[in-house]
């Protein structure tokens, strides 16, 4: 039986490959990623918002629905490769109620600039 709380969230690779991951609310977007095995969700610092490597991009009309990143997010990002106004860090991002049919697209890789 399906947990009724729980989300279904795509994750899109670069090259069209889509993994659907059912996650409850509280989970980050990057925990239920790994705990799915989805590929290119590095996440070297777990979920500190220390590393660039959890980073997606989400369609800005989700901002309502998932919140705008904070000031630390948005510091980190800008050591991210590929950013854009799409761009977050899957570590930052909780579902919630309303993240049913959330589509998180991957990047082809993780890069840190200059690294």
């Amino acid at each position: 039986m399906r947990d009724a709380a729980a989300q279904t969230i795509t994750y899109v690779q670069a090259d069209g490959a889509a993994q659907q991951v059912r996650a409850r609310p509280g989970v980050s977007l990057m925990e239920a990623a790994l705990r799915a095995g989805v590929p290119g969700i590095e996440a070297k610092c777990r979920g500190n918002c220390a590393c660039v490597t959890c980073h997606v991009y989400i369609d800005p009309r989700w901002r309502a629905v998932l919140g705008v990143p904070d000031a630390m997010e948005e510091s980190m990002l800008d050591f991210a490769e590929g950013v854009s106004l799409r761009s977050r860090l899957s570590c930052q991002i909780r579902i919630n109620g309303l993240c049913d049919g959330l589509i998180v697209e991957v990047p082809a890789e993780q890069r840190v600039l200059g690294m």
